[in-house]
C-alpha cells in the first residue's frame, strides 16, 4: 500500500479515532501534558486529524485553512528533545492500537510517526 491510499483504507472515521485516542492521553501525561495549551486540546486535535488525513490522501481542508503544514516551524516553540519525541511516540502508538486500523495502514502510519517525531527534534542532548 502507498502512503496516499491510507486515507481510503482506513477513512475519516479511523483518523478521527487515532486523532481522538491520543489526545485523550495528552492532558494527563507529565511530558506532553504542559506543552498543550488546556484551551486548545480540541483545536490540536482537529489539526492533527486534518493534517494526517490530507498527508495520507484524503481531503486537503488542513491545507484550504492552515497553508504548507511548516512542521519544523510551528513545532519550533515547544522544546522537543529525546524525552518528549520518545514520550509523544508512546501515546501515540497506544493510540493505534486502541484506534484499531487495519494493519498495512497502521504500520504506514506508525513508520510515518517514528520518523517525523526524530525530525522535529528541536533540543538536543535531552
Amino acid at each position: 500500500m502507498e502512503e496516499q491510499h491510507v486515507y481510503s483504507a482506513i477513512g475519516p472515521a479511523g483518523f478521527e479515532r487515532l486523532a481522538d485516542s491520543f489526545y485523550r492521553q495528552v492532558p494527563d501525561d507529565d511530558v506532553l501534558g504542559p506543552m498543550y495549551q488546556e484551551d486548545d486540546l480540541e483545536g490540536a486535535r482537529q489539526r492533527l486529524r486534518d493534517f494526517l488525513i490530507f498527508r495520507f490522501g484524503g481531503p486537503r481542508n488542513y491545507i484550504e485553512q492552515r497553508g504548507h503544514p511548516r512542521l519544523r516551524i510551528r513545532h519550533a516553540p515547544f522544546a522537543i528533545g529525546q524525552t518528549a519525541r520518545d514520550r509523544w511516540l508512546q501515546l501515540m502508538t497506544r493510540a493505534l492500537d486502541e484506534a484499531a486500523l487495519p494493519d498495512e495502514p497502521r504500520q504506514i502510519l506508525q513508520s510515518f510517526f517514528e520518523s517525523t517525531t526524530t525530525f522535529l527534534k528541536n533540543r538536543p542532548g535531552d
